[in-house]
């Protein structure tokens, strides 16, 4: 399947959706419309980037907009093999998995992993996307870029919840188990959805060193020679990045899940805001509920029920 992300103006948008009919009712967040023309589904989003995806997407698109310039395309020439001595490994020339979690450092919320699968050709509509660290984007742009990542890049979303979570944790699994354990099922979940022969590399983004992950992990990585783990994973591969942004996407969900549940605003991270909310938390409602949404064994809870005794003194 081919994709084509074209930047269009609001005048040029108009144009396109008097051309055909799009619904505009039953689209997701970030999205203005959608619609399938002649086996290329074609969605237009709030940011004014238009995606064609299907086989005959380039042509489509051409035909639909023909005075819109085409983006660049990405190269897909072969590229010669870095030579496993050279650290520096060019992850965006190459077909990746990347990996990466949300939620490990906040006390509220689950953790969530995410595995995704990006080929060369699609390199560069993701970065047409725009594509980019999730710590340099917004929780809205965070959502709109998902809802459009999950429509054509083969992931895995995996989400620990607080229950299953401290189950763990109280088990005697410390938190970077936890995380070996659900990056490994993830990868192997989409190795299950691609043509491995064409894979090149699965990049994690770093929170252990290569034999701790391989020993907490429980099975064994899948295609462990192609395997390689790299701090600040996300500026050097954009299979990481947007696995970030789809792990964040989950998580930002769950968080306004909880927000909507617990009927009152819920801060991420684990900071003195954190504590305060915990402690209201506490007082409305309790502490094994406190506890249901929590990971416990962070120090936030300790403080929580500090400040609710000192209240009630």
């Amino acid at each position: 399947m081919t994709n084509v992300v074209l930047k269009l103006t609001n005048q040029e948008i108009q144009q396109l959706m008097s051309k055909i009919q799009f619904d505009t009712s039953n689209v997701s967040q970030g999205m203005k419309g959608k619609t399938k023309y002649k086996s290329t589904s074609i969605s237009i989003y709030n940011s004014n980037k238009v995606m064609f995806q299907g086989k005959d997407a380039d042509n489509i698109a051409s035909q639909l907009l023909p005075n819109t310039a085409k983006p660049a395309q990405s190269k897909t020439n072969s590229v010669k093999k870095t030579s496993s001595t050279n650290k520096t490994i060019r992850y965006n020339n190459y077909q990746c998995i990347g990996s990466d979690e949300a939620g490990s450092g906040d006390y509220f919320g689950p953790l969530t992993v995410c595995a995704a699968y990006v080929s060369k050709k699609n390199v560069q509509v993701l970065k047409t996307l725009g594509v980019d660290d999730s710590k340099k984007l917004t929780d809205a742009k965070i959502v709109e870029l998902a809802e459009q990542l999950v429509t054509f890049i083969p992931h895995s979303l995996l989400t620990m919840h607080n229950e299953k979570y401290n189950e763990k944790q109280k088990s005697g699994w410390s938190q970077v188990k936890m995380k070996a354990v659900l990056h490994n099922e993830a990868i192997k979940n989409v190795t299950q959805k691609i043509d491995t022969d064409a894979l090149d590399y699965i990049v994690i983004d770093q929170f252990a060193e290569a034999g701790v992950y391989k020993r907490y992990a429980l099975t064994d990585l899948p295609f462990s020679t192609k395997t390689k783990f790299e701090t600040k994973g996300e500026s050097k591969s954009i299979a990481i990045a947007a696995a970030s942004i789809i792990s964040r996407y989950a998580f930002v969900k769950n968080m306004d899940s909880l927000s909507r549940s617990a009927k009152t605003e819920i801060p991420k991270g684990a900071s003195n805001k954190v504590d305060l909310a915990a402690a209201k938390i506490i007082d409305r409602k309790g502490i094994d509920y406190l506890d249901s949404i929590t990971k416990k064994h962070f120090a936030n809870r300790s403080k929580a029920e500090k400040l609710v005794q000192k209240k009630h003194r």
